[in-house]
């Protein structure tokens, strides 16, 4: 399966415009079938009658990350892909250009010539001073999250990571950074009720509702899911509508930059950023091996 690199989702998905007709966000259970959008990808300056030659070819074409999904399934699934980000792309850019059904189907097939990431990078050294951790302090395995509180992809994350908590209670140490996408209107709105929540001892609470209810994320919500928490209304009111966590969230953002983060959620596994998914079957291997203190060699 592909699961790998984010090297352009970031630039993809950080639309700095507002389109004409918004596109609605797709969620993880989509029918990539039918769906007239795919997550991460522009299509504002094709006609209709080209995004639909586009959604056909990347329906048909398979990935390149020999994932087994056709491109436009493999953008759902698994949305940190570079190959079909990169496919979706070619398409685009081909159509864009005056090219043909038969010139775009062999630039495709073509697909992209860059090298495979490694399911591990390089470690790097990432900040974590202050900022929220679950965990033994003794773990072997220290698992940084760069997350967005509306992403959905975040949310299903989430439920990974918890998997991966109940099963490794002692040898993985868990620690949240911010990463609010722009696209995402509410997402900073939510970064900061989580810092507010935190300052009254009750963030990973407030993290689990902002992530169970993705969809429904505004203000008067978070106030009520406070409320439910049983925090200091009037302290956290105040918090909320304050400029008090921006530094943080913006030093959070600095970080993951400066680490390789370009979409979200990127995880690290002892400072390597990790180009796979969550799922449990998948990382279990992952996290063994960096225990065992022994290299990975079984096959991805």
């Amino acid at each position: 399966m592909g699961y790998f690199a984010r090297t352009l989702a970031l630039s993809l998905l950080l639309i700095s415009s507002i389109p004409a007709q918004p596109q609605p966000q797709p969620q993880p259970d989509a029918d990539w079938e039918h769906a007239q959008t795919l997550p991460g990808v522009d299509f504002l300056d094709l006609t209709p009658a080209q995004r639909q030659t586009v959604l056909k070819l990347v329906r048909e074409q398979d990935c390149s990350c020999q994932c087994g999904m056709k491109v436009a399934e493999c953008r759902f699934k698994d949305p940190a892909c570079y190959y079909s980000t990169s496919l979706v792309k070619i398409a685009i850019d081909n159509m864009r250009q005056g090219k043909t059904v038969a010139e775009i189907r062999t630039a495709l097939a073509a697909g992209p010539k860059l090298k495979r990431p490694k399911l591990l990078e390089d470690p790097v050294v990432i900040p974590v001073e202050g900022s929220p951790a679950l965990g033994s302090l003794d773990a072997k395995i220290v698992l940084i999250e760069f997350s967005d509180f509306e992403c959905p992809y975040c949310s299903k994350a989430a439920v990974d990571v918890k998997n991966i908590m109940n099963a490794y209670p002692r040898n993985v140490r868990l620690i949240y950074k911010q990463f609010p996408l722009s696209m995402h209107s509410h997402s900073k709105l939510a970064a900061i009720a989580s810092l507010a929540a935190a300052d009254q001892g009750k963030f990973w609470q407030m993290h689990d509702l902002l992530f169970a209810n993705f969809r429904n994320l505004s203000r008067e919500n978070i106030l009520l899911w406070a409320k439910k928490l049983g925090l200091d209304m009037d302290r956290f009111t105040a918090d909320l509508g304050s400029s008090k966590y921006n530094a943080a969230i913006a030093k959070d953002m600095q970080d993951g930059e400066a680490a390789g983060v370009a979409g979200t959620p990127a995880f690290f596994i002892n400072g390597k950023l990790y180009n796979g998914p969550m799922d449990f079957n998948k990382v279990q291997p992952i996290l063994d091996a960096e225990i065992s203190g022994k290299p990975l060699t079984a096959a991805r």
